[in-house]
C-alpha cells in the first residue's frame, strides 16, 4: 500500500509500479528487492544499519512517548541487534529488553514506568526526529 500511496502522491518508477501491484501475501524477499530498487530508481538512499537501527530505537521512543504504542508494543517490535549510541538509546534500549513474558504482574507497573521514562528521555535528547517525521525536540 505505501508504493501505491507513493504512487498517488506523484512519485514513480518502473519497480514501484511493480511493488504496488503485487498482492498482499507476496514473498518477502521479493517485495523488499523491489522496494531497495524503487528506492534507487527515485534517489532515495537506504541508511546505514546503525543509523537504520538508531531511526528504530526513536520511532519506538516517540509511539511510547505520545500513547501510540504500549510498552509491550515496543518490546514486541524491538531488535535486540539495535546499536544505541547516546546514553538516552542504551538506557530505552536496556530497559525494553528487560522485559519478557515470564515478568511478574507486580514488576510490570514499575518496568512499564521505568520504559516511558527512558523514552521521554530519548525523544527529548535525540536529532534523529526528522529522520522519522518528527520535528526534532532537542534543543541547541
Amino acid at each position: 500500500m505505501l508504493a501505491a500511496h507513493a504512487l498517488v502522491d506523484g512519485r514513480d518508477s518502473p519497480a514501484l509500479r511493480e511493488l504496488a501491484g503485487l498482492p498482499r501475501r507476496s514473498n518477502e524477499t521479493e517485495i523488499r528487492e523491489l522496494y531497495v530498487q524503487a528506492l534507487h530508481e527515485l534517489g532515495v538512499s537506504l541508511p546505514d544499519e546503525e543509523i537504520a537501527g538508531r531511526c528504530l530505537l526513536a520511532s519506538l521512543a516517540f509511539g511510547l512517548a505520545r500513547s501510540e504504542l504500549s510498552p509491550k508494543d515496543v518490546a514486541d517490535r524491538l531488535s535486540m541487534t539495535v546499536a544505541a549510541r547516546t546514553q538516552e538509546e542504551t538506557r530505552f534500549l536496556s530497559v525494553a529488553a528487560d522485559y519478557s513474558k515470564w515478568i511478574g504482574p507486580d514488576e510490570l507497573p514499575g518496568w512499564e514506568h521505568d520504559l516511558r521514562t527512558a523514552a521521554h528521555s530519548l525523544t527529548a535528547s535525540t536529532d534523529l526526529g526528522a529522520s522519522i517525521g518528527v520535528p526534532s525536540s532537542r534543543r541547541d
